[in-house]
């Protein structure tokens, strides 16, 4: 029985990666151009950054839920008093200074500023229509530094919050005066030190603009800065309402 067969010119055979065999596509961006075979494309990139973000707050929220949870339930515990050998309550309410107000007001701006640059390197990455974003410019006519603004607003509220310990240390309550004060300069602290985590991030996002990182990688950079400046904000918020409130 004779038996027919046909047969087929490949230009390129080569399929492993042996003897300079060729690596299937991979979804570009990680570079300027879109042409990086190594990174995956920047909504996944973007996924992944906020999802460990996510993580990293985590503990940051379990960390001020238990803050809360002791200062409210230390208000209402007495102590033994030496003198009369009698549990007295001695939970004396602190007066919060009204820079806090201000600052407050800082924070937000600054949070809103922070904003308004995360949606201006996305529209670089997305290429999406100026004038369709909200507090982003037309074209390249003005291009506002949202971002400096954002970090010269973060030292200014840490300044004020400074300011703000040293005149609670002018009117006699300090770290140590009472337990209400101990737990004011406790939460205000702590918010500070993680608030420094965000400056730092912000000059980061700086130093990546300035050695000529990719578009991609910066937006990634702003994107993750952005949520977290929010995250603060909104902390320092619910910090504020805390103590004034609840105390």
């Amino acid at each position: 029985m004779a038996s027919f067969s046909t047969t087929a010119t490949v230009d390129d055979p080569r399929i492993s990666l042996g003897d300079g065999g060729v690596l299937p596509p991979v979804r570009a961006g990680g570079g300027d151009d879109g042409s990086s075979p190594r990174l995956p494309d920047y909504t996944t990139r973007l996924r992944r950054a906020r999802l460990g973000l996510l993580v990293a707050l985590t503990p940051v929220i379990m960390l001020f839920v238990s803050f809360s949870s002791a200062y409210v339930v230390r208000q209402g515990l007495p102590t033994l008093d030496p003198r009369t050998n009698q549990l007295v309550l001695d939970w004396i309410p602190v007066t919060l200074p009204k820079l806090l107000l201000i600052n407050t007001g800082v924070l937000i701006l600054s949070s809103l500023f922070m904003e308004l640059a995360r949606r201006q390197v996305k529209v670089q990455v997305t290429g999406v229509a100026p004038e369709t974003v909200p507090g982003v410019s037309i074209g390249d006519q003005v291009r506002i530094p949202w971002l400096a603004m954002t970090l010269l607003l973060g030292l200014v509220f840490l300044f004020g919050q400074w300011t703000a310990w040293r005149q609670l240390g002018a009117n006699g309550f300090y770290v140590a005066t009472t337990p209400s004060s101990s737990f004011v300069y406790l939460l205000t602290g702590t918010h500070a030190v993680h608030l420094m985590g965000g400056v730092l991030a912000l000059f980061v996002a700086g130093i990546a603009a300035l050695w000529r990182r990719s578009v991609a990688t910066r937006s990634i950079v702003v994107d993750v800065t952005a949520w977290y400046w929010h995250f603060m904000a909104g902390l320092w918020i619910y910090i504020l309402c805390l103590l004034e409130f609840a105390g």
